[in-house]
């Protein structure tokens, strides 16, 4: 449904430490209780993924970590209605109760099929009793996103609460580092009293709060930077009237991957090398105009580098954004040359706060 699903590699990984648990000759409860940790991470994000879809939020892609997922947002106006007002109240919500749910719903069926089962021996969740566990960690994956440590639920609502005094990029610091804090001090007591679901809980809470905290960071810098500060200005354009063979010869001397074309000084397509080739062995010579697309988006000099990645990723598929003054096109911005350009303007700045502090 154009939302792009990651697996954080620790997640994976886990499977192996749930062997172990297991001992030599129980690997396949091992990984039986791994699948009953994906199925409860995957309750809880379903349940949220409807209620995001029901208040009309718009996914780029979901990170997925144990303790569940890490949503990331399309636009500003679906994030920003994710962490206020009522909307952020029905999402934090809804992980937890989908959790709560799926435990007493397990729990029913099995006491109804294995009356003499008892679901609170201690420990909760092991290896060892795989029903009991299936209840135990839907409980514990639920009753997690209770506590005040982000990225859990309720450790979004308290970066609510600071977003709304303070804004949003400090308050996301200060709930990244609460929930650091909170995470080690689970893992310390994890590794005390021996119990290693609070330690892997604790664990991941601090990588969720370091994916985060980057997050944040990156969002600042690129809102800071400005088009025309990246924008390749020493670019080729088409135009509709050239032939394909005309374009061809154009790429050979080009390093552009994709091209602006222009009649006069408009703007009207985009075409890309890889494009004008696949035409010219499927169909023959023909015209630029015939393959051009004419679906694409533009910035403007002033217009910042977070709102044109926006538009790069927002799922429409674009390769690249022309930068027009008035009806002039004066640069472009691609996926290609992004890093690249972001890389030797971090290098400037930083010889122009040297040059200065000379």
């Amino acid at each position: 449904m154009g939302v792009e699903i990651r697996v954080h590699v620790f997640f994976p990984l886990l499977v192996f430490v749930l062997f172990a648990l297991g001992g030599p000759d129980g690997w396949p409860r091992g990984l039986a209780l791994f699948i009953f940790l994906v199925a409860a991470v995957a309750v809880r994000d379903t349940a949220r993924l409807l209620v995001a879809a029901w208040l009309g939020l718009r996914l780029r892609a979901i990170l997925l970590l144990p303790i569940g997922g890490l949503f990331a947002y399309a636009n500003p106006e679906s994030q920003e209605i994710a962490g206020s007002g009522s909307g952020q109240y029905v999402l934090a919500l809804a992980g937890p109760l989908a959790n709560l749910g799926a435990a007493l719903a397990a729990a029913g069926i099995i006491l109804g099929a294995s009356p003499s089962l008892n679901l609170f021996t201690y420990p909760f969740i092991s290896p060892a009793s795989l029903l009991r566990s299936l209840v135990w960690l839907q409980v514990f994956l639920g009753l997690l996103h209770l506590l005040p440590a982000y990225p859990l639920d309720c450790g979004r609502l308290i970066r609510g609460g600071f977003a709304r005094t303070r804004g949003f990029a400090y308050a996301a610091r200060a709930a990244a580092g609460l929930g650091q804090g909170l995470a080690l001090a689970a893992m310390l007591a994890g590794m005390l009293l021996r119990e290693p679901w609070i330690f892997f809980a604790g664990f991941f809470i601090m990588i969720g709060a370091q994916v985060e905290d980057q997050g944040v960071f990156f969002q600042s810098v690129v809102d800071t930077v400005r088009m025309s500060e990246v924008m390749l200005t020493d670019f080729a354009t088409l135009s509709p009237s050239d032939t394909l063979a005309d374009a061809l010869y154009r790429c050979v001397h080009s390093l552009q991957e994709d091209f602006p074309v222009v009649r006069g000084p408009q703007l009207v397509g985009i075409v890309s090398r890889q494009r004008i080739m696949d035409a010219l062995r499927n169909d023959g010579n023909a015209y630029v105009q015939s393959v051009m697309s004419r679906a694409f988006q533009v910035a403007r000099p002033d217009d910042t580098l977070g709102a044109t990645i926006r538009r790069l990723t927002a799922g429409h598929g674009l390769p690249l954004i022309p930068v027009t003054d008035g009806d002039r096109v004066v640069g472009i911005v691609s996926v290609q040359n992004l890093m690249s350009s972001m890389s030797l303007l971090s290098e400037q700045r930083r010889i122009e706060r040297q040059e200065q502090g000379n």
